[in-house]
């Protein structure tokens, strides 16, 4: 009895080893995987640490928000046909694909001689940014056991959770040390270095099955790109009549391409579905048209140094990560509804500090307050309607959804950094002080935070719908 005991209990051991995410067969898919997403988490959150520095060398202020916006739209374009391919061809091409782009990326954007040929780096970075964590989330659906799914899940989320706690302070000390160039050089072999370990089992995982919506997904978000793009071009364009011609042209191919790829009632945020995707879209509008700012706020008109200015980015990324965990202690009974209202007002909070820390008699410790206070709003905002969605989203339906989701969050980010950098690239190409610049996006972001309170009207009451009988 002893021994057939102790032989069953042999035979189960590797079975549950098997079952972790760091178990013999997938210890170098997971490192892998969770070593690529951190870098990309690492650039996404440098570079705005370092664009003041950038700026400062290379010139073009008018070319400032096509940084954030360049790299977010092509990421957009990235994370859809990453999923075509990953459909048709496996995870692995992709994947590779990836790698290549945005290493490609880092090498451009580091030896950049001009701002355009930083901003070109920056789309590059932006496809493989966008088709690395595509994949990322791809393989864990096809090369993990049930069990060891959920916590992948979190182990993967966490990935961003460093570099958002060092990744801006770090970068700006690499920058006043070494140059803002090496934030880029310095990172452009890791990925591939990285991608080695997670190689081998992507090679070996299958194609999936071919759905007849995804080739369409993918041309209306390429369609969505290009809109996108045309709208922000055409806003920061001081002849009115190429300006219009542009926003004009750019709203309605960006508005065809959303009625196709999300719910339907979106753009008129009805209640449900609709309004989460929407309140999405515009909580990142907001947050992005005045996160991507800050550091150019604290160094260029406050005078502090690069790394200082990196730290009040740090402070957002703590404050987010411990929202975000009050949030899921909060969840079974606080209304989703409140909850993101309450992360909208912690958000237009955050604003109209950051505003005031333009003027030079505000103290400078407001900055990490204020900052502090924005990703505050962010952790339980953001978090609440990843929940939302999720509750409400049909079964067999959550992969859409969430891609809805994520789509919405992407854009709101483009267009916030896109509609600041052309407010910034207005007033310089006029002589107006950067300030009274920065003031004018920061009222901008307030209104579309009091956007985001009509819109979040029409997410649930209630808390979590209660469970169903087993």
């Amino acid at each position: 009895m002893n021994a057939s005991t102790g032989a069953i209990a042999e035979k189960d051991r590797p079975v549950a080893i098997d079952e972790s995410p760091f178990g013999p067969r997938r210890l170098g898919l997971t490192v892998g995987l969770l070593l690529t997403v951190s870098f990309v988490a690492f650039e996404t959150l440098a570079v705005s640490t370092v664009l003041p520095a950038v700026v400062a060398d290379l010139g073009g202020l008018h070319l400032y928000g096509w940084a954030f916006s360049a790299f977010l739209l092509t990421q957009l374009v990235g994370i859809v046909v990453s999923g075509l391919l990953a459909d048709q061809r496996g995870p692995a091409v992709p994947f590779v694909l990836g790698i290549v782009f945005f290493s490609l990326g880092l090498l451009v954007g580091g030896l950049a001689p001009t701002m355009p040929v930083l901003i070109a780096g920056r789309a590059l970075q932006g496809l493989g940014g966008g088709a690395i964590g595509s994949i990322a989330y791809v393989a864990i659906g096809r090369g993990y056991p049930e069990a060891a799914k959920p916590r992948m899940l979190a182990l993967l989320s966490t990935a961003w959770v460093l570099p958002g706690l060092i990744g801006p302070g770090l970068a700006g000390v690499m920058s006043d040390a070494l140059g803002w160039r090496s934030v880029f050089l310095a990172l452009a072999p890791l990925p591939g270095l990285a991608a080695l370990l997670a190689y081998p089992v992507l090679r070996r995982m299958p194609a999936g099955t071919r759905s007849p919506e995804t080739r369409s997904r993918v041309v209306n978000a390429v369609v969505l790109a290009i809109g996108a793009g045309a709208l922000l071009a055409g806003i920061g364009r001081l002849d009115p009549l190429t300006a219009l011609s542009l926003v004009v042209a750019g709203a309605a191919i960006a508005l065809f391409a959303m009625r196709r790829l999300f719910p339907a009632g979106t753009l008129r945020a009805a209640p449900g579905m609709p309004a989460t995707v929407v309140s999405m879209g515009l909580l990142n509008l907001a947050f992005a048209g005045v996160s991507a700012f800050v550091p150019l706020a604290l160094v260029d008109v406050r005078g502090l140094s690069v790394a200082s200015a990196g730290f009040a980015l740090t402070t957002a990324s703590m404050t987010w990560t411990a929202a975000a965990w009050v949030q899921a202690r909060t969840a079974l009974w606080a209304s989703r509804r409140t909850t993101a209202w309450a992360g909208l007002l912690c958000l237009g909070c955050a604003f109209v500090v950051t505003a005031a820390v333009l003027d030079v008699r505000t103290p400078l410790l407001a900055a990490y307050v204020g900052w502090g206070m924005a990703g505050l709003g962010m952790g339980l905002a953001y978090t609440t309607f990843g929940l939302a969605m999720l509750e409400q989203a049909a079964p067999g339906q959550e992969g859409d959804a969430s891609a809805s989701l994520q789509l919405a969050a992407v854009l709101g980010s483009a267009l916030g950094a896109g509609i600041g950098g052309a407010i910034v690239g207005l007033a310089a190409a006029r002589g107006e002080p950067l300030a009274r610049a920065l003031l004018l996006q920061d009222g901008l972001m307030l209104l579309v935070v009091l956007l985001g309170f009509a819109a979040a009207r029409g997410l649930p009451r209630t808390a979590c719908p209660p469970a169903a009988d087993s």
